[in-house]
């Protein structure tokens, strides 16, 4: 067979379409933003590279197994990039190696993932046709190099790579060293080169926990006694000594809910109301900071004091870890600790972790009856599930710790028509407009359930703390939530809009107050053993005592930004966190908070990956 050298070679052409069809996806699809020139060459060269890298292997194969090589690759890339859009649509991030791991879950997203399949997705396959077709013309599309112009070719993809990386180091530095923010690293690397180092990372990880020691557990331990901040205050100390503590965990509740109405209607009457009481503490600056294991990250994050993982979810790849965790504790002070939800026991791997860390019962899907009229979206509706939820709680000895974790008010917001008592709102985003009906729905159920303990008796022996877990409308639904807040959501914005509700309602208490300072997740640990009068000297956490004034002044998020008393950092921004006005870079106000976040990661990473509490001695 006779080979056309005139005619450009196919994997030229492929590397050429598939690589700018990357880019389309990054600028359109994902919505990277540019901050400049350097950020958008890069962003656009990184796909051609990878593109060029891969494609370029079919030249030291046979012409039908080129063509065979060609079809099968840019099919198998296209998967890869359409999965990762898949799942950025609805938490704003990209696939890791321990998520693949956490792939059970996919079969309670049924729903959710419809909703984010989209008309245009079906320009991803232009080029997988074009290639198609043409790799049917073997002779004409097939390259017959020699073994030195198939090792130059092979050598200009790795030059490519190789520029790739310089200019994303220019661009970044130390980018694979303080790599909390994926997407910085897929901006300059490509997606491609994410999933590699991704893989790197994985492996790294892994052989974490069998070079570990107890000499690094001590290093962590004289920087969370010395800089973290008070972690009990005298003022609070056992006001709620000996009570049940009722823990809501509302399921992706922010404060743009609040005080909020859609046509004259109060989306969410019931908490505006708890929140003024004399009796509620109400925290308006509380932030959630989860990353990618969502809930099980809010969870972990409340029961631990440490900061969830930058890959995948501690609820399944470190489930197994020693931990000095809240229910425990609250066993050892004589509490009965339990949880209450409506999902199937091994989501999230919970019933392993569950068990790991202390909790006496677990009552999942098993313990209630669902029926189709009681049931919808993720299943069991939150006033149904308050409700079968009682006689268990009724049963418990006192004092108890149990958490109740809703479902109700989960993305995509399904509600029947007819249960709905506030009308959708108005804008380009149905999963916005959802969002304010099932809302409304659990804060009705919300209401029940405090009627419900009041009739049981249990309500004047407990306090309850109501918490929002995460975020629920993510990054692409910005226009409509800034038509929503009037105001353009930018970097500051966004950080703002991750403050979810935390209120503490304490009965009989008529010093309540409403709280300013910046407190987040990792806080409630502490706070809550310290209103409950319990102290444990020996405690290792990165959270500190809400009500101290000996607090470390900020918050930090899993991908690196953090709020503070007076500054707000995200995406290399530093704001005024008063104003939300941009501080010029060379001032670097945020610099000395930005070193002391990267460490405290640094340090959560180290005790998770390297299950370093079991070399430490918590009695």
């Amino acid at each position: 067979m006779q080979l056309d050298k005139s005619r450009v070679p196919l994997f030229v052409i492929a590397s050429f379409l598939f690589g700018l069809k990357t880019y389309f996806i990054y600028r359109f699809m994902f919505g990277l933003t540019m901050e400049n020139l350097m950020q958008e060459f890069i962003l656009f060269v990184n796909p051609l590279a990878s593109a060029y890298l891969v494609f370029a292997i079919s030249v030291w194969l046979k012409p039908k197994n080129q063509m065979r090589f060609l079809r099968w690759t840019i099919i198998v890339g296209t998967t890869i990039i359409y999965l990762n859009l898949i799942f950025y649509r609805n938490f704003t991030d990209f696939i890791t190696i321990p998520v693949l791991f956490q792939g059970n879950n996919a079969a309670d997203l049924t729903s959710s993932l419809l909703t984010l399949i989209h008309l245009e997705d079906v320009l991803l396959l232009v080029d997988i046709f074009i290639v198609w077709i043409l790799s049917r013309r073997t002779a004409q599309m097939a390259t017959n190099f020699n073994k030195h112009s198939k090792i130059a070719a092979t050598a200009v993809a790795f030059l490519l790579l190789a520029g790739n990386v310089v200019l994303a180091e220019i661009e970044r530095p130390m980018l694979f060293v303080r790599a909390f923010d994926r997407e910085y690293l897929v901006k300059n690397i490509g997606i491609y080169n994410y999933h590699i180092y991704d893989a790197t990372m994985q492996t790294k990880t892994k052989a974490q926990r069998i070079l570990a020691d107890e000499s690094e557990i001590s290093e962590i331990e004289r920087y969370m006694k010395q800089e973290t901040g008070s972690k009990q205050s005298t003022g609070m100390f056992g006001v709620a000594e000996d009570k049940n503590v009722i823990f809501v965990s509302i399921e992706s509740f922010q404060n743009y809910l609040l005080d909020s109405d859609i046509n004259g209607t109060e989306t969410t009457p019931f908490l505006n109301d708890l929140k003024e009481r004399d009796d509620t503490i109400w925290f308006e600056n509380f932030y959630h900071q989860t990353a990618q294991g969502k809930t099980s990250d809010s969870e972990f994050i409340v029961e631990n004091s440490l900061y969830p993982l930058d890959r995948g979810s501690v609820y399944f790849t470190h489930a197994q870890n020693d931990y000095h965790s809240l229910p425990e504790i609250l066993n050892n002070n004589n509490y009965e600790t339990s949880v209450f939800h409506a999902n199937n026991k091994s989501f999230w791997n919970r019933d392993v972790m569950y068990d790991n860390i202390g909790y006496d019962e677990f009552y999942a899907d098993d313990s209630y009856e669902e029926t189709p009229e009681n049931s919808f979206g993720w299943g069991l509706e939150d006033k149904e599930f308050f409700k079968q939820s009682m006689p268990y709680l009724e049963e418990q000895d006192q004092p108890f710790y149990s958490k109740f974790i809703t479902l109700t008010h989960h993305f995509p917001f399904e509600l029947p028509e007819e249960k709905a008592n506030i009308d959708q709102y108005d804008s380009g985003s149905q999963t916005l407009n959802a969002s304010f009906q099932t809302a409304r729905y659990t804060d009705e159920a919300l209401e029940v359930f405090f009627e419900e303990l009041k009739k049981s008796g249990i309500y004047d022996d407990s306090i309850i703390i109501l918490m929002g877990d995460h975020y629920g409308i993510s990054e692409f639904h910005n226009k409509a939530m800034g038509e929503f807040m009037g105001t353009e959501i930018d970097g500051y914005e966004h950080m703002q809009l991750q403050r979810v509700p935390f209120m503490i309602h304490i009965p009989g208490y008529q010093e309540a107050e409403k709280h300013e300072e910046v407190v987040g997740q990792i806080d409630v640990k502490p706070t809550l053993l310290n209103l409950l009068g319990i102290e444990d000297k020996n405690d290792l956490t990165f959270g500190s005592d809400m009500f101290s004034e000996d607090r470390k002044g900020f918050i930090a998020m899993r991908d690196g930004s953090f709020v503070s008393d007076h500054y707000i950092y995200t995406d290399s921004i530093c704001y005024d966190r008063e104003t939300g006005e941009e501080i010029d870079p060379e001032k670097e106000a945020c610099a000395p908070i930005r070193e002391t976040v990267d460490r405290e990661l640094q340090y959560s990473n180290d005790i998770i990956y390297g299950d370093l509490f079991r070399f430490y001695d918590f009695n």
